[in-house]
C-alpha cells in the first residue's frame, strides 16, 4: 500500500475518533484543507504520523482543543468584502424595514468583527432597535472573543478602509474604544447580539430567521455537506427570508438551489421563493 494511501486511512480514523469521542464531526469537510490543518498539528506536537494523534485524541483534552482550534475557520476582518456591505444596504434593508422586529443568525461568525459590522450597519440604518442578531460558531475560544469584542489595532487601518468601502455613514472610530494596541467594540452594539454554540456539521434548525448570513464557511465542506447545511438554512429561514454566503459560494452545485431565487450574482444573496 502507498504511504498517500495508509495517510488517508488515518485520516478516516482521526476523524471517526474525534466524531466518536467528541462530537465534533469533520468527516465532511474539504479534504485538502483538512489535511493541511492535521499535518500542522502533527508538525506542532513533533509526531511523525497522523495516526499518533489517536491515543491523544481519545484521552488528551488539551490536545483536542488544540487540534480543534486548528481545524476551525477564524479568517475575518471588519466589513470583509465591503461590496457585499452595500449591496446588503441596497437589496436587503429596504425590506426589513417593514418588520416591526426581525431576526438574523450569522452563522460561523467565528471571533465576530463581522457580526459587528452588520450591527453597526443596522444602527446606522436605523434599525439595530428592531433587531436581534444570533451569533453561532462551534469554536468555544473563538466565541469568547467575540463575546469580549477586544482586537489587536494591527489591522485597523484595513478596517477602517473597508468600513468606508462599505459605505459607512461617519467613522468606525465612532464604535470603539482605542486601548493599548489593541481597541474594543462599544457595548451598545453588544445589546443586540446573542452568541451561541452551534455545529453546523450535526446541530439543527435555528429558527426562524429573516436573514442568514455564513459567509466563506462552505467553501471548506464537500458537497454533501454543503447540502446539509443549506437545507439547515432553508429551514431556519422565515417566508421570502434572505441567504447570504460568500462571493466564491453558490447554491447552484446543491440540492436546494430551486428553493431559491438569486438577488445577487456578484455577492451571492438569494432569497427563499
Amino acid at each position: 500500500m502507498k504511504p498517500i494511501e495508509i495517510e488517508e486511512i488515518e485520516i478516516d480514523l482521526i476523524l471517526d475518533a474525534m466524531f466518536k469521542r467528541h462530537g465534533y464531526d469533520f468527516r465532511d469537510y474539504a479534504r485538502a484543507s483538512l489535511k493541511r490543518r492535521l499535518m500542522h498539528r502533527v508538525i506542532s506536537e513533533n509526531l511523525s504520523h497522523i495516526s499518533e494523534m489517536f491515543p491523544k485524541i481519545m484521552r488528551d483534552e488539551a490536545f483536542f482543543k488544540r487540534l480543534l482550534l486548528d481545524l476551525s475557520i477564524t479568517v475575518t476582518e471588519m466589513f470583509r468584502d465591503a461590496g457585499f456591505y452595500q449591496a446588503f444596504r441596497e437589496t436587503i434593508v429596504p425590506k426589513l424595514r417593514v418588520f416591526p422586529f426581525f431576526k438574523i443568525w450569522h452563522a460561523g461568525c467565528a471571533t465576530g468583527e463581522e457580526v459587528y459590522s452588520m450591527a453597526i450597519l443596522l444602527h446606522e440604518e436605523g434599525l439595530l432597535k428592531k433587531a436581534q442578531i444570533y451569533a453561532t460558531d462551534f469554536n468555544s475560544r473563538a466565541l469568547e472573543s467575540a463575546k469580549e469584542g477586544l482586537y489587536a489595532a494591527d489591522n485597523l487601518a484595513l478596517h477602517e478602509k473597508n468600513y468606508s468601502d462599505a459605505g459607512g455613514k461617519t467613522a468606525l472610530k465612532d464604535y470603539y474604544r482605542a486601548m493599548y494596541q489593541s481597541f474594543k467594540i462599544h457595548d451598545f452594539l453588544k445589546e443586540k447580539i446573542t452568541f451561541a454554540d452551534h455545529n453546523l456539521a450535526t446541530d439543527g434548525v435555528f429558527g426562524e430567521m429573516h436573514v442568514i448570513l455564513c459567509r466563506n464557511v462552505m467553501i471548506y465542506f464537500n458537497q454533501k455537506l454543503q447540502t446539509r447545511v443549506l437545507t439547515l438554512f432553508l429551514n431556519s429561514l422565515d417566508h421570502r427570508g434572505y441567504l447570504c454566503l460568500g462571493k466564491k459560494e453558490s447554491l447552484f452545485t446543491t440540492g436546494v438551489v430551486d428553493a431559491f431565487e438569486r438577488v445577487s450574482r456578484e455577492y451571492s444573496i438569494y432569497r427563499k421563493k
